[in-house]
């Protein structure tokens, strides 16, 4: 069922690639970006779906079920567990706009898909943090993992955060909604092999926490302790899915 799963990303990722390569140079550019997200979440809900039957996966997404009713722009910042964690959050938000790694955008099988979608290459500079500003203020939901990464196998309970999310939120002056991650395997996280069988099934809780807004002339630096301090505060608390912390392990 592993296989066959990583099969799924194979084919249909193709697939989409296939019709979105058309598309994406003959829709207008805002049809085309609605189409590209629904698409993809379709997609990625479907393949969820998929490890609920096979019972490789149990994940409780029911939180994130807030987040569309929610008419204001606003920043969706989850903390990175694994590689897959965005397939989670995508499945529930159809019309996420996402702030990805510039690299995907030049893959050939998730590049097409994720250019269609309008989703913005994360180059760590003005350019794209502008860009997701401009997204904002059109009423988009952006999907952003403040930490920048995946969480790696030494930290206690994330990463030190990045300053884009802060950078985003104040130049749109928008909330930022931090969403918690809780997984009982480390699977996917930074340095596992790809090809290294996790202990099935797996359990998955994603929790919405209260949304967090800066304030008038708060600068990036605190506005990302404040958030920085409510991550560590959520994912520390007693919690049968709570990250263990092991600073012996290697991959």
């Amino acid at each position: 069922m592993m296989a066959l799963g990583l099969s799924y990303w194979g084919f249909f990722g193709l697939i989409l690639a296939l019709i979105g390569l058309p598309l994406h140079w003959i829709l207008p550019r805002k049809i085309g970006r609605r189409l590209g997200r629904a698409l993809t979440q379709r997609l990625f809900a479907m393949f969820v779906v998929f490890l609920r039957l096979s019972d490789l996966v149990r994940a409780d997404l029911t939180a994130l079920d807030g987040l569309k009713h929610i008419k204001h722009p606003l920043i969706a910042a989850p903390n990175h567990t694994s590689l897959w964690d965005v397939v989670f959050l995508i499945a529930r938000l159809p019309q996420a706009i996402c702030l990805i790694k510039k690299p995907i955008l030049s893959n050939p099988i998730l590049g097409i898909g994720a250019r269609l979608a309008g989703y913005i290459a994360n180059d760590g500079g003005n350019r794209s943090f502008r860009k997701a500003s401009e997204a904002l203020l059109q009423g988009g939901q952006l999907l952003l993992f403040p930490e920048g990464t995946r969480t790696r196998p030494e930290a206690a309970w994330i990463n030190p955060l990045k300053g884009g999310c802060a950078l985003i939120a104040i130049r749109s002056q928008v909330p930022v909604y931090p969403i918690f991650i809780r997984s009982n395997t480390r699977f996917l996280q930074k340095g596992w092999p790809l090809w290294r069988r996790p202990v099935f099934p797996i359990s998955i809780t994603i929790e919405l926490g209260a949304p967090l807004s800066p304030t008038h002339g708060e600068s990036a630096h605190a506005f990302t302790a404040r958030l920085t301090e409510v991550y560590e505060r959520e994912l520390s608390k007693p919690h049968p899915l709570r990250r263990e912390y092991d600073s012996t392990t290697i991959f």
